[in-house]
Parts: C-alpha cells; sequence; structure tokens
C-alpha cells in the first residue's frame, strides 16, 4: 500500500511539473511575440508619419541628406544603397571564411587543435564592437589608406579618404559576423547523423566529397540561420562602421567615405528635433524592415526547399 501511495504521489508531482512548465514555457513565448508586436507597431507609428510627410519619393529616391539646411533635405538613398552594398559585400566574403572555418573545426581539424580554435572564435563574438572599431581605425584603415593612395594617385577627381571609406567597413564587418556564422555552422555541422558521413563513405565518397555533398546540404537550416543572424549584425552594426567608414552622405564606393542607415541615426539623434528626429526614426524603420523581409524571404525558400525534397 505504501508503494501504491508513493508511485501516486510521485506521479501527482510530476503532473503538477509539468503543468507548471508549460504555463511558463507559453507565457515566455506570449511574452516573445508580445515584445515583436510592440517594436512593430511602435516602429511604424513613429517611422510612418516623416516618410509621408516628407513625400516616399524625395525620402527613398533623393540623394541630399540635409536636415539641418535652411531648406531641409531628407533623401536616403545613398544610405540605402551604402548599407546594402556593404552588407552583401560582407556576407559574400565572410560566409565563405566562417563555412570552411566551421568545416575544419567540425570535421577536419584534429581534437586537440579544434579545442583551441573553438574558444578563440568563440572570444572573437565576445569583443565589444566598439573595440573593433577602434582596431579598426588604428591597425586597418591606415593600410587601406595606403590602398587607395597607391591606386588612384595621380586621378584628380578622386577625392581622398584617409582610408576611412566603405573598404574599411567592410573588412571590419566581415571579422565581426565571422564567430556568429562559425559558431552557428559547427553546431549545424556536428548535429548531422553520422550514419549520413558513414553511408556515403562506404559508397565510395572521399572525405571531401561527403563533407560538400553530404554534411553541409544536411546541415543548410542551421548555416543559413547563422548567415541570417550575420546579416543582422551586419546590417545594425553602428559604432566599428562610424569609426572606419568616414560617415560623409555619399553614393557608395570602396573608396568613398559613406555613411551606413545606423550611423546616420547615430551621429544625429543626439541633437534631432522635430522632423529630423522623426526622420531618423523612418531610417529605424527601413532597417526594420529590411531584417523581417530578409527573414522571411530566406525562411519561404528554405521550406520551399523542404517541401520539393519531401515530394
Amino acid at each position: 500500500m505504501d508503494n501504491v501511495n508513493t508511485i501516486y504521489t510521485g506521479r501527482k508531482s510530476r503532473s503538477a511539473v509539468e503543468s507548471t512548465m508549460k504555463i511558463v514555457f507559453t507565457i515566455c513565448g506570449c511574452f516573445a511575440v508580445a515584445a515583436v508586436l510592440v517594436i512593430t507597431v511602435y516602429m511604424i507609428s513613429s517611422g510612418a508619419p516623416a516618410m509621408f510627410q516628407v513625400g516616399l519619393g524625395e525620402f527613398f529616391f533623393g540623394t541630399e541628406w540635409a536636415p539641418t539646411a535652411a531648406d531641409p533635405k531628407y533623401g536616403i538613398l545613398p544610405m540605402i544603397l551604402t548599407s546594402l552594398m556593404g552588407t552583401g559585400l560582407t556576407i559574400a566574403i565572410g560566409v565563405p571564411i566562417a563555412l570552411m572555418a566551421a568545416v575544419f573545426v567540425a570535421e577536419v581539424a584534429h581534437k586537440k587543435i579544434a579545442k583551441i580554435v573553438k574558444p578563440a572564435i568563440e572570444l572573437l563574438a565576445g569583443i565589444p564592437s566598439v573595440v573593433y572599431g577602434l582596431l579598426g581605425m588604428i591597425l586597418l584603415v591606415p593600410l587601406v589608406s595606403k590602398l587607395e593612395t597607391a591606386i588612384f594617385t595621380g586621378d584628380p577627381g578622386h577625392t581622398f579618404t584617409g582610408g576611412a571609406n566603405l573598404l574599411s567597413g567592410v573588412v571590419v564587418l566581415t571579422i565581426m559576423i565571422l564567430p556568429t556564422v562559425v559558431n552557428i555552422s559547427i553546431t549545424s555541422l556536428k548535429a548531422v547523423p553520422q550514419e549520413y558521413k558513414e553511408a556515403s563513405l562506404a559508397m565510395g565518397a572521399t572525405p571531401i566529397q561527403t563533407i560538400f555533398k553530404v554534411q553541409i546540404p544536411a546541415a543548410k537550416s542551421g548555416i543559413v540561420t547563422g548567415v541570417v543572424l550575420g546579416i543582422g549584425r551586419a546590417l545594425g552594426e553602428a559604432m566599428a562602421v562610424i569609426l572606419v567608414s568616414g560617415n560623409v552622405v555619399n553614393m557608395p564606393g570602396l573608396f568613398n567615405s559613406v555613411r551606413f542607415l545606423t550611423t546616420g541615426i547615430v551621429s544625429e539623434m543626439s541633437y534631432a528635433s522635430g522632423l529630423h528626429r522623426e526622420a531618423l526614426f523612418s531610417i529605424g524603420l527601413v532597417l526594420f524592415a529590411f531584417i523581417m523581409i530578409i527573414n522571411v524571404v530566406l525562411n519561404s525558400l528554405l521550406k520551399k526547399e523542404g517541401a520539393q525534397h519531401e515530394s
């Protein structure tokens, strides 16, 4: 009888714990959804009015940003193109490097070497962005300045930037996204069932063929998640970029001093007021929309590809 009571009490206790945890999980999930909804509503309510007041055409396609001039201009096309070009180049350069580094740590490197390399990569993720910017300003910008001088000496039409340009920003952003993409890619590659690798090798494939034809495709979902987070960091970075890119509203060019959307907000929010301040919130809304669009597009592509594989 005592054993029966003990079993009953244990089941009742587990049931109470299960119910409590379900409630906790539900509350946390609702909080996350509510946070996204509140941010979305706030950004739209704060940023949309200025867009319509300035005019959508002038705001998105205007090439002059002069909010404090006698005749204010609120064109953000140079900042949009700079952010898109900078992020695109960062991903194009950084993702292959990060993927190869992840393959090295997860599949190629000796365990002792992997134990050294992986913590070093994780340490990069913990370095504050302003430190990257300071190191870039001290070490990278002078090197880019020398490269710029070597290329454009004798070109009267070029405005020298002293190394503070888009190229410096791209290099710094590339280094900054590496830890995020590498760590998530390593986790995704290690999560691929060992049977996949064994079956591929048993059929005569080489280890390299197995990595690129079997393991990476199997880990694609996780790798894409890492890329999305990398895009988010590259698109949303401000402090590091403002120190190395020149912070001047110009059309993008590798050796042009440029201003990203994020740096536009950071550099002017402290003194902005009225329509100027509202326009900065509009820039934030544009950034928010970019991230949402990227997430939706990539998730749709992954779901579509998954459905094709199932069929």
